[in-house]
C-alpha cells in the first residue's frame, strides 16, 4: 500500500504533536513552576489584605478587602459591556440587515471594544502617577475617574487626571475625578 506525500507529512506532524503534548503534560519543571506562580499570586492578592486582632488570647483573622469596590464595578461594567457585544453580534449574524445597517453594527463594536481598551490604559496611567488605584468609567462624552490615594485630594492632581485623561480619550467634553482616601 502506497501513501501520499500528503498522508505521511500528516501523520508526521500528527505524531509530532503528540508527542509534544505527552512532554509537555508530564514535565515537572512545568508543574513546579505553576504551584510556584499559583502560591505567588496568592501571596501577592493577600498580602495587605489580613488584619489580625488578639482578644482574650485567642486570634481571629480576618480578610478587609481594600480594592473589592473596584473589583465590583469594573466586573458589572464588564458584564453589561459582554452584554452590548453579544447584542451587537447577535444583530450582526442577522440576514436580514442590509451591508449599510451590518457596517453600523461594527462600528458600534469596534467603538466599544476601542473605549474598554483606553479605560484599561488610562487606569494603568493613573497607577503609574503614583495612585494606589484607579477605576476609569467611560460612558459616552462623560468619563468618571475614580482614584483610591494616600495623597491629600487637590485641583492640581485632578488637572494632571483630566488632562491625561483628555489626552488619551479625545471626543470627551466631561471629565468628573473622585478621590478615595485608603484605608
Amino acid at each position: 500500500m502506497l501513501l501520499k506525500k500528503q498522508t505521511v507529512w500528516l501523520l508526521t506532524m500528527l505524531s509530532l504533536v503528540v508527542v509534544l503534548s505527552v512532554y509537555y503534560i508530564t514535565s515537572p519543571e512545568q508543574k513546579s513552576n505553576d504551584l510556584a506562580a499559583v502560591s505567588q499570586k496568592a501571596k501577592d492578592q493577600n498580602q495587605g489584605k489580613t488584619k489580625t486582632e488578639a482578644k482574650d488570647d485567642k486570634t481571629i483573622v480576618s480578610t478587609v478587602a481594600g480594592d473589592e469596590a473596584f473589583e465590583e464595578l469594573r466586573m458589572k461594567l464588564d458584564d453589561l459591556r459582554s452584554a452590548q457585544q453579544e447584542d451587537l453580534t447577535t444583530e450582526l449574524a442577522s440576514t436580514d440587515l442590509p451591508a449599510v445597517e451590518r457596517s453600523k453594527v461594527k462600528d458600534q463594536m469596534d467603538k466599544l471594544n476601542q473605549t474598554a481598551q483606553k479605560e484599561e490604559i488610562l487606569e494603568t496611567l493613573i497607577k503609574t502617577m503614583g495612585y494606589e488605584d484607579a477605576l476609569v468609567r467611560a460612558d459616552g462624552e462623560k468619563v468618571r475617574v475614580t482614584v483610591k490615594s494616600k495623597k491629600k485630594p487637590s485641583a492640581t492632581e485632578a488637572n494632571k487626571i483630566i488632562l491625561q485623561v483628555k489626552k488619551e480619550i479625545g471626543e470627551t467634553n466631561y471629565v468628573a475625578v473622585e478621590f478615595q482616601p485608603t484605608k
